[in-house]
């Protein structure tokens, strides 16, 4: 997976990129992350990339020629670019999304604002696909792009050394995940449910679906489709419900 991430900000980007799961996906080749300054991309000595906003207004606007720029330099190293900008007004970002992100041959090309935005003429000629992380205003698009680099670099093969735990993820089969713990056994007066610790993988299985399914149940229910459920889930979530009434 290819990623290019353009911003003022490249420090916010190599931080990030040098850490962790990132950092071991791009050591082995699965994953490349590059940062471009787009005030290398700026002609004047002084290297402004805002200017105040035509018709008057509060705060300032990136300008455009350098991003222009910045995404020529990009298409004369000869790949096809994929084009994103993060923003509030976009799709909302999903799982499904990632997925498309992990399997894509083109190079990822993120676009990143900040101050009150960017040039609109970036937007009309260019026409990157505006994706949201959630419905807020951050200082820039580089944290969200991060977050997309994130969750899709993770669902690149090889990238996650189980795949067993990204197939198990919350949001990969729909529902959200199943509580998790791990030793000591005790702590500070709490316990393990003793399913966990009876080593009986059948029940442990049915026990991980039935709280997936009451996670889903209680901060989730708009992604509980019918279509999307074997009749073992229909099963359980009665009981949930009926547990529910108990309580």
């Amino acid at each position: 997976m290819q990623c290019d991430v353009l911003t003022l900000f490249p420090e916010l980007i190599e931080g990030i990129a040098a850490q962790s799961m990132l950092k071991r996906a791009q050591e082995s080749g699965r994953v490349c992350i590059r940062s471009h300054n787009i005030r290398d991309y700026i002609k004047d000595r002084h290297r402004i990339a805002d200017d105040a906003p035509y018709g008057g207004g509060c705060g300032m606007v990136m300008k455009a020629e350098p991003i222009f720029r910045a995404i020529d330099a990009l298409q004369d190293e000869g790949q096809e670019l994929r084009l994103i900008f993060p923003s509030p007004q976009g799709i909302p970002f999903s799982h499904q999304l990632a997925m498309d992100l992990s399997r894509e041959s083109r190079r990822l090309v993120w676009i990143c604002g900040h101050y009150e935005g960017i040039d609109e003429r970036v937007l009309t000629r260019l026409e990157p696909e505006e994706i949201s992380i959630g419905d807020y205003v951050l200082t820039g698009g580089e944290l969200p792009a991060m977050v997309m680099i994130d969750a899709a670099a993770r669902l690149v093969p090889g990238v996650v050394g189980d795949p067993g735990s990204v197939e198990q993820d919350s949001f990969a089969d729909v529902l959200l995940d199943y509580p998790h713990y791990t030793r000591p056994e005790g702590v500070r007066g709490y316990g393990v449910p003793d399913v966990l610790l009876s080593g009986n993988h059948a029940a442990i299985r049915l026990w991980r679906r039935k709280e997936s399914l009451r996670n889903t149940y209680w901060k989730r229910p708009d992604v509980l489709h019918d279509e999307c459920l074997t009749e073992e889930d229909r099963r359980l979530l009665r009981e949930i419900s009926q547990e529910c009434e108990q309580v």
